[in-house]
C-alpha cells in the first residue's frame, strides 16, 4: 500500500554479510534469504537466490593445504555454516521445487537452524504446442514450466506469526505471478532469461576456472529478480514491501513486527489485533505523517473513503465526530483507522482537551542534540525540546499551559507541539481509573487468606460488564450511547420521581451484589443520604473495578466530568483514584525505532 524506499545495487560482500549478520545478531523477523524455484520439463532450477552464495575470490585457497588445528579466521572461511549458505543451488532447487499435488497450500521445511517457508503455485499454459496432423515433420515440444514457488529462508526458531507473514507475502507474490504468466507468460521470459544468464556464467566458469555467481549478473538484467531483491531489503530494513511486478500488478505487504516495537521487541500481532477491536467512538485518530505525505504514498486504486478521512482527521475531533465531518459510516472509519494504525500511519489517542493529562514517557530520548531535538527546532523555531519535555516531567494537564492573557495563535501553537510530541511517542497520556475498596471491619481486621485482592475483587463481588460495552468487535460501539460528552446528563436519572419506591427497588438491586459490610459502610457515608447521589453510584458501580478510565464512563453513560469528580468527591472514602496509561492504545504510545 505504502510506497518504501529500497537500493537497487550494491557491494556483493555487504549483501552477503548483511544476510549473515541478519542471522547471527537473533533477529527472528529478518528472512536470511529469498530463493526463487521452478519445476518443469527441464527438472528443478533454482532460478535465483538473494543475497548472493558467497565464492571464494582466490582459487589458489582451494588448493592450499592447512592443518586442522589451525584457527579459522574470517578471511579463510569460505562458507559460513550458518544460514543458508551451506545449500549448494542444486539441492536448494531439489528439495524446495515440490511436488504438484503440493501446490497452492504452505509449505515449510526445517532443515538444522534453518527454516523454508513458501507457497508452491501450479501453473497451466492455455497454449499447448502440437504437430499439424497434415504436417509429417516431426515438432518439438518447448520446454514448459509446471510449478513455481517463491521460498523465504528463516531462522528455525522464528515467531509463528513472523512464519505466518512471509507465507503470506510468498503467496501474494506467487498470485501476482501466476496472473501475469496466464496474461502474457511473463514469469517464463523472466525464467529463461536467468536460466540463460546461470548457462553464459557457467561456461565462462569452465573457460577461465575463476567462479563467479550468476545471481549477481541476472540481477541489473531482470525485473523480477530485482523485485525479489528489493522485497528482501525491504523486510530487513522498514518492513514494508510494495512491489509493481511486470510494472502492472501491485503487491502491498507489512510486516508488523518491524513497524510495532516496544523498548526493543516486537509487538505481537495477536496484541495488537487486540487493540485494534477494542477501538472505542470516543477514540481519536492521529497521523503520524503530514496529509500531503500519506496522500502521496496511496496507491492509485485506493479507497476514496480513505482519502476523505486523511483530508478529514484531527486530532482533536472523535472517531464518532470524524464519521460525521467525513460523511462515512462509525464502522467504516472503524476499519480505515484500524488499516492505517496496522501499517504504522497512524496511532489512537484521546482527542486532545484542556482536560488531558500528560507525562514524559519512559523510553522518550532526552538527549540534548539528538535528532528529533534538531528536528522540532526546525519545526518550531524559538522553542527547543529539552525545555519543552521538562514541562512534562511530572503529570500535567493541558489546561496548566494555558495563559488567558495570550493571543489563540499561542495556544493554537501549543497544540500543535503536543501533537508533534505525540506523534514522536515522547509523551504518554494518564487516565483516571476507579476502584471500589471498602475497609475491613473491625471484627475482620485482616483480609482472609482466601480472599483475592480487593481491587481485583472490586468489594467482594463478581461484576460484568453490560454486553453493550463489552470490548470486542467496533460493531458492538453501535450499541453505545453516541452522544457527544460535553452534552447535559439527560440519562442520568434512572426514572422521574425521586424518592418514588420504583427508584428505591432499583437502587437496592443495585446495591444487592455488595456484602453486607459493604453496603453498611456505603449507607453510612453522609452523601449516601441524597437518594440521587446514591442512585448514581449504584448505576455507575460496575465501573469502579479500574478497567474504565473516566472519558469512557463520560461517553457510554453521557455525563459531564464534573459529576464524576463530584461523586468520587462525596464517597472517596470508599473510592479509590488512580491515575495511569490506558492499556488498549499504550502500546501504541511507544517510541518508534
Amino acid at each position: 500500500m505504502f510506497n518504501p524506499s529500497a537500493e537497487f545495487y550494491g557491494d556483493r560482500k555487504s549483501m552477503y554479510k548483511q544476510s549473515q549478520n541478519s542471522f547471527k545478531s537473533g533477529d527472528k523477523t529478518r528472512p536470511i534469504s529469498v530463493i526463487l524455484v521452478s519445476s518443469g520439463s527441464r527438472g528443478n532450477k533454482l532460478l535465483f537466490r538473494y543475497p548472493f552464495q558467497r565464492v571464494p575470490v582466490c582459487p589458489a585457497l582451494t588448493a592450499k593445504q592447512r592443518s586442522p588445528y589451525v584457527l579459522n579466521t574470517t578471511g579463510d572461511v569460505l562458507e559460513d555454516q550458518d544460514g543458508d549458505s551451506r545449500f549448494s543451488d542444486i539441492i536448494l532447487g531439489t528439495i524446495l521445487a515440490t511436488k504438484s499435488d503440493m501446490c497452492g497450500k504452505k509449505f515449510e521445511l526445517k532443515i538444522d537452524n534453518v527454516r523454508f517457508v513458501g507457497h508452491p503455485t501450479l501453473l497451466q499454459h492455455p497454449h499447448i504446442v502440437q504437430g499439424s496432423k497434415t504436417d509429417p515433420s516431426p515438432k518439438r515440444e518447448m520446454p514448459t514450466m509446471i510449478l513455481f514457488s517463491v521460498v523465504f529462508a528463516l531462522r528455525a526458531n522464528a515467531d509463528p506469526s513472523v512464519i505466518s507473514c512471509m507465507h503470506n507475502l510468498s503467496r501474494r507474490i506467487a498470485i501476482a505471478l501466476q496472473h501475469e504468466e496466464r496474461r502474457c507468460q511473463y514469469l517464463t521470459r523472466e525464467a529463461k532469461l536467468m536460466l540463460a544468464v546461470q548457462d553464459e556464467i557457467t561456461t565462462m566458469t569452465e573457460t577461465e576456472g575463476s567462479p563467479q555467481s550468476p545471481f549477481r549478473q541476472i540481477l541489473p538484467k531482470c525485473k523480477l529478480a530485482r523485485d525479489l531483491k528489493e522485497a528482501y531489503d525491504s523486510l530487513c530494513t522498514t518492513g514494508v514491501v510494495r512491489l509493481h511486478i511486470n510494472n502492472w500488478l501491485e503487491v502491498s505487504f507489512c510486516l508488523p513486527h518491524k513497524i510495532h516495537r516496544v523498548g526493543g521487541k516486537h509487538i505481537p500481532p495477536e496484541a495488537l489485533e487486540r487493540s485494534l477491536k477494542a477501538i472505542r467512538p470516543y477514540h481519536a485518530l492521529l497521523l503520524l505523517d503530514s496529509e500531503k505525505t500519506l496522500l502521496s504514498q496511496l496507491p492509485l486504486d485506493c479507497s476514496p473513503a480513505m482519502v476523505r478521512l486523511i483530508k478529514t482527521c484531527s486530532a482533536v475531533k472523535n472517531l464518532q465526530q470524524l464519521a460525521q465531518d467525513a460523511d462515512l459510516a462509525l464502522l467504516q472509519i472503524f476499519q480505515i483507522a484500524a488499516h492505517l494504525v496496522y501499517w504504522g500511519k497512524a496511532i489512537i489517542i484521546y482527542p486532545l482537551c484542556e482536560n488531558n493529562v500528560y507525562m514524559l514517557s519512559p523510553h522518550a530520548n532526552i538527549c540534548l542534540y539528538s535528532p528529533l531535538a534538531e528536528q522540532f527546532a526546525q519545526q518550531f523555531p524559538g522553542h527547543d525540546l529539552p525545555s519543552m519535555l521538562a514541562k512534562f516531567s511530572l503529570p500535567v494537564s493541558l489546561a496548566e499551559f494555558r495563559n488567558p492573557l495570550e493571543a489563540p495563535v499561542q495556544e493554537a501553537h501549543l497544540i500543535q507541539m503536543v501533537v508533534w510530541m505525540l506523534q514522536h511517542r515522547l509523551l504518554i497520556q494518564l487516565h483516571t481509573y476507579v476502584c471500589l475498596l471498602v475497609p475491613p471491619s473491625e471484627d475482620e481486621p485482616g483480609l482472609r487468606d482466601e480472599d483475592p485482592h480487593p481491587v481485583a475483587r472490586v468489594g467482594g463481588r463478581s461484576l460484568s460488564t453490560p454486553s453493550a460495552l463489552s470490548f470486542g468487535s467496533p460493531t458492538s460501539s453501535d450499541d453505545m450511547t453516541l452522544t457527544s460528552p460535553s452534552m447535559d446528563n439527560s440519562s442520568a436519572e434512572l426514572l422521574p420521581g425521586g424518592d418514588s419506591p420504583l427508584n428505591k427497588r432499583m437502587t437496592e438491586t443495585l446495591l444487592a451484589s455488595l456484602t453486607e459490610h459493604e453496603r453498611q459502610v456505603i449507607l453510612s457515608i453522609p452523601a449516601a443520604q441524597n437518594p440521587e447521589d446514591l442512585r448514581m453510584l449504584a448505576r455507575l458501580l460496575h465501573y469502579f473495578r479500574g478497567h474504565h478510565h473516566l472519558e469512557e464512563i463520560m461517553y457510554n453513560e453521557n455525563m459531564r466530568r464534573s459529576q464524576l469528580k463530584t461523586l468520587f468527591d462525596k464517597f472517596r472514602s470508599v473510592l479509590v483514584v488512580t491515575n495511569h496509561e490506558d492499556p488498549i492504545i499504550s502500546i501504541f504510545q511507544s517510541p518508534m525505532e
